[in-house]
């Protein structure tokens, strides 16, 4: 009977190791979804997963190897942080020190608006024609006879003899 028991005891056991054991296909998966939530820190915009860089190769060897002693996910991304900083997550924390990061775009364009917006008010309306006394007035600071005005003309300067 204890023969019995002792049996059963370690076929549980060895059902419920199994069990937990990741096989090499999960252990992938899991490697590959954690890998696609980390930046590759030398292409700057791919993920790990995309990644042929170097480093993104040794990256996603650590995270395998962690990943299969039993580390979990945030585990890892922790450690990852850690050492490299936010800007190894694709999604960093909402905190003072990424508020660049995620408010950044929005800052950048509400500038771009202001400055066009700006530019476009500045923008000088048409001016009106010039009248005699301004005409006079020109004529005087330009040292020049003033312009006769024909009934058919639009305030335009005499063209400029060549010299």
């Amino acid at each position: 009977m204890r023969r019995h028991a002792f049996a059963c005891g370690v076929m549980v056991f060895a059902l419920h190791a199994n069990a937990a054991a990741p096989t090499d296909a999960d252990l992938d998966a899991r490697v590959h979804a954690l890998s696609e939530q980390l930046r590759c820190l030398v292409c700057q915009n791919q993920t790990l997963a995309d990644s042929n860089a170097e480093l993104a190769v040794d990256l996603r060897r650590q995270i395998r190897e962690q990943l299969r002693q039993g580390a979990s996910d945030e585990a890892v991304k922790q450690y990852l942080v850690q050492r490299y900083g936010d800007f190894v997550l694709y999604k960093p924390p909402l905190k003072p020190m990424t508020w660049l990061l995620w408010f950044g775009p929005l800052l950048l364009l509400m500038v771009v608006l202001a400055a066009l917006w700006r530019a476009r008010s500045r923008r000088a309306a048409p001016t009106a024609p010039l009248d005699d006394a301004e005409r006079r007035r020109l004529a005087e600071l330009l040292d020049e006879p003033p312009p006769q005005r024909s009934s058919h003309s639009i305030d335009t300067l005499p063209p400029l003899s060549p010299p």
